[in-house]
C-alpha cells in the first residue's frame, strides 16, 4: 500500500512539475520579459493577466496549491535521495544532485519572491500598476539582483531538468538515443528560459540602460 501510495505521489509530483507549474513558469517569464520594452509595455502585459475571469480561483487551484504540494513533497525527496556523485560522477548524477539542490532553492527563493510581491498587494502596500516600480525597488539593492539571479537560474535549471526526468518517468524517451536528444532539447530550454529571465530582472534593475541598448 506504501509503495502504491509511494509511486502515486511521484507521479503526481513530476506531472505538477510540468503542468501547470512548469507552464506559469514559462507565462511568467514571458510576462516580465515585456519589461524589457518599458514600464508601459510591461504594465499592459500585467492588466490582461489581472483581468482573466476567476483570477484568484485560478492562482490557488493552479498555481498555490500545485507549487505547495510539488516543494513540500520535493523537500522530502531531496532529504531521502541518495547522491553517488563523489563516487560516480557521471553526468546525471551531477544532475540528480543539481535537481535536489536547486530544488529547496527554488522553494526559498519563490517563498520570498511572492512575499514581496503578491503579499504586498493583497495588504494594500501596492497593486499591480505599482509592480514594475516595486521590482527596480527591490533590484537596486546589488545583493537582491544576486538573490534574483541565483533564484531564476534554480528555477529554470529545476524545470528543464525536471523536465527531462518527466520524459524519462512517464515513457516519452525510451532509450538513450531518445534520452540524449532530450538532453540537448532541456538544455537549449534552459537556456533560452534562463536568457529571457535575466533580461526582465536587468531591465527592471535599469530600465533606462536597458532601453537605451534596445533602441541601440
Amino acid at each position: 500500500m506504501m509503495n502504491h501510495r509511494h509511486f502515486f505521489n511521484r507521479k503526481l509530483h513530476s506531472l505538477l512539475g510540468v503542468v501547470p507549474i512548469g507552464g506559469f513558469l514559462f507565462v511568467h517569464l514571458l510576462v516580465n520579459y515585456y519589461a524589457t520594452r518599458g514600464e508601459p509595455a510591461f504594465l499592459e502585459r500585467v492588466q490582461v493577466m489581472e483581468g482573466l475571469p476567476f483570477l484568484a480561483l485560478i492562482e490557488i487551484l493552479f498555481i498555490f496549491l500545485p507549487i505547495l504540494y510539488h516543494g513540500i513533497y520535493g523537500l522530502y525527496i531531496a532529504f531521502q535521495a541518495k547522491n553517488n556523485v563523489g563516487n560516480y560522477g557521471y553526468f546525471r548524477n551531477t544532475m540528480f544532485m543539481l535537481q535536489r539542490v536547486t530544488g529547496v532553492i527554488t522553494l526559498i527563493f519563490i517563498t520570498w519572491h511572492v512575499y514581496e510581491t503578491k503579499i504586498q498587494m493583497l495588504i494594500g502596500k501596492t497593486d499591480a500598476n505599482g509592480l514594475f516600480t516595486l521590482m527596480n525597488d527591490i533590484l537596486a539593492n546589488k545583493v537582491m539582483l544576486a538573490f534574483y539571479i541565483i533564484g531564476l537560474l534554480s528555477a529554470v535549471f529545476h524545470f528543464a531538468n525536471g523536465l527531462w526526468s518527466f520524459a524519462v518517468s512517464w515513457g516519452i524517451t525510451v532509450g538513450p538515443r531518445a534520452q540524449r536528444i532530450s538532453t540537448y532539447v532541456t538544455m537549449a530550454i534552459f537556456v533560452l528560459m534562463s536568457a529571457m529571465g535575466l533580461m526582465a530582472l536587468f531591465a527592471f534593475a535599469n530600465p533606462v540602460d536597458v532601453a537605451q541598448a534596445i533602441q541601440k
